[in-house]
């Protein structure tokens, strides 16, 4: 599995929280990418991520919360939304791998990385959220697939 070890900056980013299955999440998706187009927020200046915040194999799959991000820009001001909120993703050490397949092995891909990866490498996973940067919309992609940056946030290993 390739993976490369970097430090991020802390994001603001504004979202949109989706609870239930994490295969559902193209209406929040929908809502903020309405928002970023009243606000011209668009790559490559602004990011779009993904947050699964709940781990499948613990919480029921209609009660999984997922937030679709984009990130703002340090002038941006902010209006109070209530579709829209707003938020600091931390930054620190991240180990990043690529994904490039359909939304649906994206879970797959994680367990291989918190089953295979980690108990091979020198890191452990930090309590920080993981962070799925969209680099494609899968609608769009000739395959269906997405292109994912996943940011896994890791610790040295004591």
């Amino acid at each position: 599995m390739n993976v490369s070890i970097k430090e991020l900056p802390e994001y603001e980013v504004a979202y949109v929280r989706h609870v239930g299955s994490y295969l559902d999440t193209q209406k929040a998706w929908q809502q903020l990418l309405a928002w970023t187009n009243q606000h011209q927020l668009y790559p490559p200046n602004q990011q779009f991520i993904g947050i699964s915040l709940d781990d499948t194999s613990i919480t029921e799959e209609y009660e999984c919360r997922y937030d679709a991000c984009v990130t703002i820009p340090h002038s941006f001001v902010k209006e109070h939304d209530s579709e829209i909120q707003f938020r600091i993703l931390p930054g620190g050490l991240y180990g990043m791998f690529h994904f490039y397949d359909t939304v649906d092995k994206l879970g797959i891909f994680y367990q291989s990385i918190f089953g295979q990866w980690f108990p091979n490498s020198e890191y452990e996973p930090d309590e920080r959220e993981c962070l799925e940067f969209c680099m494609n919309n899968p609608f769009e992609d000739p395959e269906g697939k997405a292109k994912v940056d996943l940011y896994v946030p890791i610790r040295a290993r004591d």
